[in-house]
């Protein structure tokens, strides 16, 4: 299913899309990846060639697929890292070159490769016959994922991390396989709100098993094990009760520690801080209520359940962390619950 990926749906059909798919024109190219990726720069390897490119893009929560190629070979280099994100290069035909620590490592037909551009420098050459379904994630949504599964965000080890991963029978590839089936059963490049905050979550959780893994390192081993105790039970009274936002330095008082060593502990074995730590838990709450309360309750008055005065600033975070405002969560999951 994966060479026809975004092509043909589940049921292989062809998938009608909204916008031009291929180019000749290297403007509108770049353009098009500028928009997927980030800003990067791309020289063709013989000079005087033009694209015959295959651009399709398709959205799964905060996660986006492409299906690409240039139509001849090229080098890339220079990716922005205020751009912010992380690339999975997954390779459907013809080979791409990776820059890693000391030189390069190949990818041909069902390998996999990832970046975090973000953190670390990258340059790539792909031969004329390659075509990719990449994924392009957001560094910040990574961090999330790795902190709700984990309990912690991981260093530099493994955001700076550039390795090869999964192959044409490997669980990674079935998941990709999945996931591009998932987005286009209906026959046209979508995904509802619910299946893509699903397929977004699973991407993210086993692109983190798979990375970690090629770079030597146990997520499950990390620093949340390591954790002393007072951090791990501030994370309890933090879980148990965010609604009620208690100050940090209440709850330093009632793990036994200053609000400095509280304050330290957490970024040293969470990354981040304890205030950070309890405003994700709050927005995650203010968005289970937005799911799961019944359809007469407003997204004002939920919000102000969890003791939000500022909507506009809420509505600013909660769209950063969660790539939608409040009131599209409410409006889906309503129309959801509704009898049809």
């Amino acid at each position: 299913m994966l060479e026809h990926a975004l092509v043909l749906d589940a049921l292989g059909t062809p998938i009608q899309h909204g916008s031009k798919t291929r180019s000749a024109d290297w403007d509108e190219v770049q353009a098009f990846c500028r928009s997927v990726y980030m800003p990067y720069r791309v020289r063709p390897l013989d000079r005087l060639s033009r694209p015959d490119a295959t651009m399709i893009s398709a959205k799964a929560g905060q996660v986006t697929m492409t299906r690409f190629s240039y139509g001849t070979g090229i080098y890339l280099d220079q990716f922005d890292p205020d751009a912010g994100n992380i690339l999975v290069l997954n390779t459907l035909r013809g080979a791409l070159d990776h820059q890693t620590d000391g030189g390069s490592v190949e990818t041909g037909a069902g390998e996999s490769f990832v970046v975090d551009c973000s953190r670390a420098e990258y340059w790539l050459e792909g031969d004329p016959d390659h075509m990719q379904l990449n994924l392009t994630i957001p560094h910040q949504v990574m961090a999330d994922t790795a902190e709700r599964w984990f309990g912690y965000i991981p260093d530099d080890r493994l955001w700076t991390s550039r390795v090869k991963i999964g192959g044409p029978q490997s669980a990674w590839s079935s998941l990709l396989d999945y996931a591009a089936r998932a987005m286009t059963r209906a026959g046209a490049v979508s995904a509802d709100a619910v299946l893509a905050r699903h397929i977004e979550e699973i991407l993210c959780v086993e692109l983190l098993r798979h990375w970690a893994s090629a770079a030597g390192l146990k997520l499950e081993d990390g620093a949340r094990s390591a954790a002393p105790s007072y951090v791990r039970r501030a994370e309890e009274i933090m879980e148990a009760e965010a609604r009620e936002a208690p100050t940090i330095g209440e709850i330093a008082q009632r793990v036994g520690v200053s609000a400095r060593t509280l304050s330290g502990g957490f970024r040293r074995f969470r990354g981040l801080s304890p205030r950070d730590f309890l405003a994700a838990r709050r927005l995650e709450g203010f968005r289970a209520d937005l799911e799961r309360l019944p359809p007469d309750r407003t997204v004002t008055g939920i919000a102000a359940d969890w003791g939000f005065a500022n909507f506009g600033a809420l509505a600013g975070r909660y769209r950063e962390r969660f790539g939608e405002l409040p009131s599209q969560t409410r409006a889906n999951s309503v129309g959801t619950a509704r009898p049809h």
